[in-house]
């Protein structure tokens, strides 16, 4: 399936979700905030959102600092 991962579009397999998309970017999922098609998706759901062909995804990892 064909998704779009912060502008860039990119190829995963079909029932990808939030959380396995966290892992294969090798991101720590308690530092980052994901968007899905201009909706937030909550950490408390990654595991159990799954990605649809064509989805929107703004991911944004947080930082710490002075």
């Amino acid at each position: 399936m064909q998704i779009t991962v912060n502008g860039l579009q990119q190829e995963y397999p079909d029932g990808l979700t939030v959380a396995q998309l966290i892992e294969n970017m090798e991101l720590n999922p308690l530092h980052v905030a994901v968007e899905v098609n201009k909706q937030l998706v909550t950490r408390s759901v990654h595991n159990e959102t799954t990605l649809n062909e064509g989805d929107q995804l703004e991911v944004v990892t947080l930082v710490g600092g002075g």
